[in-house]
């Protein structure tokens, strides 16, 4: 009896119709030949009886992978990711455990998925723990339970959330992100001139480069300019302004001050308002000249 598979390996093919159609060509293996082919890549490292196991068994990838069709994933990735499951189960299969390949790759093949999934499904980390995971891929088939709601109520998460060991929470929020929408940043080259696209209100301005050069007068004014206001005032004006405006904890009152000049509160509020205006006056000749 010869075990060989003659077909051409799959993986040659253009396109993922045309994949699908030669894996399903391939012939079921019986349990015998299924055995002999396992005894002799784990007894003798035969390639091409690894070989064999794993085209004979990509039609149940091909069936798993269809499966996860409804996270907006490609086929043909969820299928590839199905393969590398596949092979870890052939190579990990022991044959005398009295256990059928297709039982025992099952396991290895959705791990596999689910794995590339929870990295890839736009781009944003769901789910972490057990619990979550378990969620993240029942919800979806739970939620056809409840005929003619396209949102689960409150007690229907709830009940949910028994069901699958997590809070009600946890529920509402997962069943948000599944019903999200991606968005093209820039928008469809089919949509109208009057369409703003996430781009446009997602800008960063901060770097826009009139904004750029404002941000820099403005912060050598905020040093320099200040620094060459204060120098122009005498030393009692530049005390009471610094203790007023330019302070890192309280500022100091007009009483606090007046009892260290010795002077009334009125007269140290005079002097604050004529150091004001004078800094005022140092800082509008500092300025940079506005752009024409």
């Amino acid at each position: 009896m010869s075990l060989s598979l003659a077909l051409p390996i799959p993986a040659a093919v253009g396109n993922i119709d045309a994949f699908i159609a030669t894996a399903n060509r391939y012939p079921m293996l019986s349990e015998a030949e299924e055995f002999a082919l396992a005894r002799r890549l784990r007894d003798e490292g035969d390639v091409d009886a690894a070989r064999q196991l794993v085209l004979s068994h990509l039609r149940l990838v091909i069936s798993i992978a269809r499966g996860y069709l409804g996270y907006g994933l490609p086929h043909a990735d969820l299928i590839q990711e199905g393969n590398i499951g596949l092979m870890k189960a052939v190579k990990r299969f022991d044959p005398d455990r009295g256990v059928r390949l297709v039982s025992f790759a099952m396991h290895w093949i959705k791990a596999e998925i689910h794995e590339y999934i929870l990295k890839n499904w736009r781009l944003v980390k769901v789910a972490t723990t057990k619990a979550q995971r378990k969620l993240f891929f029942n919800l979806r088939s739970l939620k056809s339970d409840y005929e003619g709601s396209d949102t689960l109520t409150a007690t229907q998460a709830g009940e949910v959330a028994r069901r699958l060991d997590v809070k009600a929470e946890e529920v509402v929020e997962m069943e948000t992100r599944l019903a999200g929408r991606d968005l093209a940043l820039e928008g469809s080259p089919d949509d109208g001139e009057d369409t703003f696209a996430p781009i446009d209100y997602l800008a960063d301005s901060r770097y826009e480069p009139t904004r750029v050069i404002e941000g820099k007068a403005v912060a050598l004014l905020e040093s320099e300019g200040l620094a060459s206001a204060l120098a122009a005032l005498d030393s009692r004006s530049r005390r009471i302004v610094e203790a007023r405006w330019l302070h890192d904890g309280d500022a100091a009152t007009l009483h606090e001050l007046a009892d260290e000049f010795q002077v009334s509160a009125e007269r140290i509020r005079q002097i604050e308002v004529k150091a004001l205006q004078k800094m005022k006056g140092v800082l509008s000749l500092s300025a940079p000249p506005a752009a024409a």
